[in-house]
């Protein structure tokens, strides 16, 4: 088996820009409006959805995701893909080598030869049985289904989605999207495969300019939002940093991963110090523990401004979401902490929808209300010495991360066409 530069192989309409990393896409999407949101929770609602809208493919499956298993998820996916090829849709996956680093040599190449247009981000081999492609990772999980419906969230294709999982099973969110932010979306995707994509003409513009205006207020509308490592570095902690600035009455955030760079922290605190009610939901039974080490060492900062800091014990939180006031909403794949901020390919939605923002603020409040353990100044957990001068010294350095980031060397990870033919660069998968 083999994986080759996409500037080598024969389907020429996929070959990739001979760039870093996918596209880096000077594009800043606007606001859509005239969408239609649904919050999608777990598996049990995504993994339906998404196989039933890959069934009805008619032109086109596009699909960008960190992680597939060998498991029920990864085999059905596989399957869905197979079936589609084989009637003619154009399936392009793009996995990231990383997280997709386990999938066997049998599953790639079953969709190679079926026809599916198979990519992996960073491929590289493991030396004296280590990973090597740890950073700069393809954390998106993108779906879209003929340029007419997307989803777009946290979850990945695996079975630890599902609650028959047992104790470990991931709770997560993801949404699908109908309506005018979908053609972004696609536009987006489309860019990241290589595939060529005709710019938009000022009739489009123009089209897209009313769509945003269409609706005072702002019910349905929709943003694509990413981060890359070119002209796109800061932009989703942009986006938290401005909507906690005009925070009002309340802001909720349920993060998996939450260890962010001063700049954020501080605009959180400054939003509970003004009188918002500001609520962090973070793991309480983290699948790393570093994960739950990490957000801690920010609790006392936090909760001295009268932040309220939730745990999450049924099984570990693997969702991406927050949302401001009555209208404002994000569902995305970008966790709080070093690596989505400063060095992940990651993409979110921002919802302005009051309808959406219920639903969540609901789902939310029955999460923390009935399934996490509250954290206060006199119950939060108390380090020794050592843990308070490393947790003050690490905090201090999350605030120049982010530029420190981008000047780690040498290392370029790029997107690669897998084929089964033998090739001149050999990669094996175990």
């Amino acid at each position: 088996m083999s994986l080759l530069p996409l500037e080598k192989s024969n389907e020429q309409p996929i070959a990739a820009p001979p760039a870093s990393e996918p596209a880096a896409v000077d594009v800043e999407y606007r606001w859509q409006g005239n969408n239609r949101v649904e919050l999608l929770e777990n598996g049990e609602a995504y993994f339906p959805r998404v196989f039933e809208a890959m069934r009805r493919a008619e032109n086109e499956i596009l699909l960008e995701t960190f992680i597939v298993f060998e498991d029920k998820v990864g085999q059905e996916l596989k399957s869905v893909l197979i079936d589609a090829a084989r009637r003619g849709v154009r399936v392009t996956a793009s996995f990231d080598g990383f997280g997709c680093g386990e999938l066997s040599t049998d599953y790639l190449a079953a969709l190679s030869d079926a026809g599916v247009h198979l990519q992996i981000f960073d491929p590289a081999p493991k030396h004296l049985g280590l990973r090597t492609n740890w950073f700069r990772r393809l954390h998106r999980k993108i779906v879209v289904v003929d340029g007419a419906i997307a989803f777009i969230g946290g979850i990945n294709f695996s079975a630890d989605h599902l609650a028959d999982f047992g104790p470990e099973a991931k709770q997560d969110y993801s949404v699908q999207v109908h309506g005018p932010a979908v053609a972004d979306i696609h536009h987006f995707a489309l860019l990241q495969c290589g595939r060529p994509v005709r710019a938009r003409y000022w009739w489009q513009r123009r089209r897209q300019r009313r769509s945003e205006l269409a609706i005072g207020d702002h019910d349905g509308q929709v943003r694509l939002v990413h981060r890359d490592n070119g002209d796109h570095r800061t932009d989703i902690e942009q986006v938290y940093r401005q909507a906690l600035r005009t925070a009002k009455r309340r802001v909720v955030i349920a993060n998996a991963y939450f260890f962010p760079g001063f700049r954020l922290l501080r605009e959180i605190r400054n939003a509970a110090r003004r009188g918002v009610d500001v609520r962090l939901i973070l793991q309480g039974q983290p699948d790393m523990l570093v994960a739950k080490l990490a957000a801690r060492m920010t609790y006392d900062y936090l909760l001295k401004s009268g932040v309220k800091i939730y745990e999450y014990c049924d099984r570990p939180l693997h969702g991406k979401v927050a949302l401001v006031d009555e209208d404002w909403s994000t569902v995305g794949s970008s966790n709080l902490d070093p690596l989505s901020l400063s060095m992940n390919l990651e993409a979110n939605v921002l919802i302005r929808d009051r309808g959406f923002n219920r639903t969540l603020f609901e789902r939310l409040e029955d999460l923390s209300d009935n399934h996490c353990k509250v954290i206060s100044p006199e119950t939060a957990p108390r380090g020794r010495v050592w843990h308070m001068t490393v947790g003050f010294l690490v905090f201090h350095f999350l605030r120049h991360f982010p530029a420190w980031a981008g000047w780690l060397p040498a290392h370029k990870p790029r997107l690669k066409a897998f084929t089964s033919a033998t090739g001149s660069e050999p990669y094996e998968r175990h």
